[in-house]
């Protein structure tokens, strides 16, 4: 079988399904602040508590995630919407158009403690290159919860998802 599908497919199966939405951050070489809004991160191991995301091979994010060896992994809850519209451009200085303070990270990848779900502290524990992207495995540090509502995206739009229950709300 030598027929494979158009990136326009690729990308119209991957729109049906719903995703949480993600914002990457480290820091450049220069030390500078840099991320990017992804919905490939993905659990992938308790015992060691490690994670993956993917991103494009000519991502600067990546770039500077290979310079530092760290990275956070920032989980947006309903309310980081704009978070997420900045840092899927490809602006530069994207963290100077932010209304919200970003805190940092124990290995220096900002954090939106006001617009998370949930946090991930990272060191890079491996890299594989698959095609255009590379699958960056972290080694999870650190992290938090909070007991708010996640952001969304679904065939390009954002929403929310309301679980029966979100965890610290009564029963």
């Amino acid at each position: 079988m030598d027929t494979i599908i158009t990136s326009a497919e690729f990308r119209g199966i991957f729109a049906s399904l719903p995703t949480a939405v993600a914002v990457v951050t480290t820091r450049d070489a220069a030390g500078r602040p840099t991320g990017i809004t992804t919905n490939t991160v993905t659990a992938v191991s308790h015992e060691p508590p490690l994670l993956s995301v993917c991103l494009d091979q000519d991502s600067a994010t990546l770039a500077a995630i290979r310079d530092h060896g760290a990275f956070a992994v920032n989980f947006l809850a309903e309310t980081g919407e704009g978070i997420s519209r900045v840092f899927a451009e490809k602006e530069p200085d994207k963290f100077s158009r932010l209304r919200h303070a970003s805190i940092e990270g124990a290995l220096g990848g900002p954090v939106f403690a006001e617009d998370v779900v949930a946090h991930a502290e990272c060191s890079v524990h491996a890299e594989v290159v698959m095609g255009d992207h590379s699958i960056v495995v972290g080694l999870i540090r650190g992290g938090s919860t909070h007991a708010r509502v996640p952001l969304m995206y679904h065939r390009r739009e954002y929403s929310s998802w309301r679980p029966a229950r979100v965890a610290g709300e009564p029963v």
